[in-house]
């Protein structure tokens, strides 16, 4: 990973606002400047880039040396698209990290069946993007975008504010066109908050729709991988490459018969007649610009001949969190230890999760921002066939699927639910009181349903998206509410060099 002169590295101890000050100053003026190439149409990406060691600093842990300059375009499809992916996802000729020194040996030499799908339909990996170290999962005071291993991802509209996690560097690459797309994953808004608050598209598909093997874990519930993109057409032919069945992944056994052609199941006219539910009862956790946003977007929903449901009453979101937290404990557990069973003892000497907790407490590198109370309770918690853990699981996916999406959406007869992604993005000082303000990810995150984010507008100059939320397997669908909104719209405006 390159470095860029004047910042602190990943391991200095520095901490509270001294962060985000020093490494705003050191990237502000360099960040979106070195990190694209505009007078070129198309723009070239690939190993050309390796350069701009500002936007490799930011966003990029490691660059695939084998990548040449790619040209591309919407119109070539999967075919010599370039991609970036986050670094929880193995591929065959770089290491998978998540972002933690315990893990900067592992190269197990094996590509995720997804990258292998990206493979073989001709797409071009570029590298490997930062993130929330352990997917924003070793503690609850952790720092979006920020690990050991690449240090903190900058949002590019303001660099004192978080680029979200924990597939931040996944979102910033594309926000600052250092690739057309890239793949993040998601537990619970991992993709579409980074992607809302750096102003891109970012899709979760239903769990189960793509593999996951190979790709470190956090909950065998709810993870999934997905694409981020600058449109929905383009997150639409990667879902076509990557969705599929995989014997090693149960939970994609339906998968085969429940994919179709995600882009040419794109309809900009799909808003015309369909009836869209809008979840009134989250509108006021988010901010007051926020809401006056998303108020404006109705109307636009409205103009491109949807018709609008109000929502007023949904499930019992504090039931869902809590039941929800119990089973990703759980899962964290047994899922990591499976994960970590499977590497090179010779490339990756933490075999379990207690021997990270230890590789922690030994590495001052590590714990220099925060701890890992979330992995300490994990470690304490009591397997699969715990009770407490049985009715966990059976009781947050109920009440998030059946008694929620599923629910609200018979009840009003709506074919997909609507509310705003997230506020703009907070800042990084965890000493003021900007603070993160409304999610929409909770409920299809537990249900493992879709859920897509489409840009939306600005909040006090900051990005924020609107979120299409179906059921189980309305993935095509989903995305294609999205792509006419997106159409009617087109409120995605990529960042100024001089912000």
């Amino acid at each position: 990973m390159a470095h860029l002169s004047g910042l602190p590295r990943s391991h200095d101890r520095v901490t509270g606002p001294r962060r985000a000050g020093l490494i705003a100053a050191a990237l502000l003026t360099s960040l979106i400047s070195a990190c694209a190439t505009p007078s070129i149409n198309p723009p070239l990406y690939g190993a050309s880039l390796a350069g701009h060691d500002a936007a490799m600093g930011n966003s990029v842990i490691a660059w695939n040396a084998g990548s040449d300059a790619v040209a591309w375009t919407t119109a070539d499809g999967a075919r010599g698209l370039p991609i970036l992916l986050k670094d929880n996802i193995e591929t065959a000729d770089m290491p998978t990290t998540a972002g933690s020194l315990a893990l900067v040996g592992n190269a197990p030499g094996r590509d995720a069946p997804l990258v292998a799908r990206l493979r073989e339909a001709g797409a071009v990996i570029l590298g490997k993007t930062n993130l929330s170290e352990w997917a924003n999962i070793r503690s609850s005071n952790s720092i979006s975008g920020w690990s050991a291993v690449g240090g903190q991802t900058l949002n590019p509209y303001d660099p004192t504010r978080t680029p979200c996690g924990s597939s931040a560097g996944s979102a910033v690459a594309v926000a600052i066109g250092l690739a057309p797309a890239a793949i993040g994953t998601e537990t619970n808004g991992s993709i579409v908050c980074p992607a809302s608050v750096n102003g891109v598209v970012g899709f979760k598909p239903t769990v189960g729709l793509v593999s996951r093997t190979h790709i470190i874990p956090i909950s065998h519930s709810q993870d999934t991988a997905g694409p981020i993109t600058t449109t929905v057409a383009d997150a639409a032919i990667i879902m076509t490459v990557i969705a599929g069945s995989d014997p090693l992944d149960p939970a994609t056994v339906e998968a085969d018969a429940r994919k179709v052609d995600y882009r040419a199941a794109l309809d900009a006219g799909s808003l015309r007649g369909a009836r869209i539910g809008v979840m009134r009862f989250l509108l006021a956790n988010y901010s007051a610009e926020t809401r006056a946003v998303f108020e404006q977007n109705l109307q636009a929903l409205r103009d491109a001949g949807a018709e609008l449901v109000e929502i007023t009453e949904g499930p019992d979101m504090r039931a869902i969190s809590t039941a929800a937290f119990q089973v990703l404990m759980t899962e964290l557990k047994v899922d990591l230890n499976a994960y970590l069973a499977s590497t090179d003892p010779r490339q990756v000497p933490t075999r379990t999760l207690a021997d990270l907790i230890a590789f922690n407490g030994a590495e001052p590198r590590e714990t220099v921002l925060f701890g890992q109370e979330l992995f300490l309770l994990a470690e304490a918690t009591r397997g699969l066939d715990d009770p407490a853990y049985i009715e966990a699981r059976a009781g947050s996916l109920r009440m998030a699927g059946p008694e929620g999406i599923d629910r609200m959406m018979a009840e009003n007869r709506v074919a997909a639910l609507i509310a705003p992604t997230t506020s703009r993005a907070w800042t990084n000082d965890p000493t003021d009181d900007d603070r993160s303000q409304g999610s929409s990810s909770s409920l299809a995150a537990v249900a493992g349903y879709p859920h897509l984010t489409v840009p939306m507008g600005f909040d006090r100059g900051m990005p924020v998206g609107i979120s299409f939320i179906g059921g189980q397997w309305d993935d095509a669908r989903i995305l294609s509410l999205g792509h006419a909104y997106e159409q009617a719209t087109h409120a995605r405006r990529a960042p100024e060099p001089s912000q």
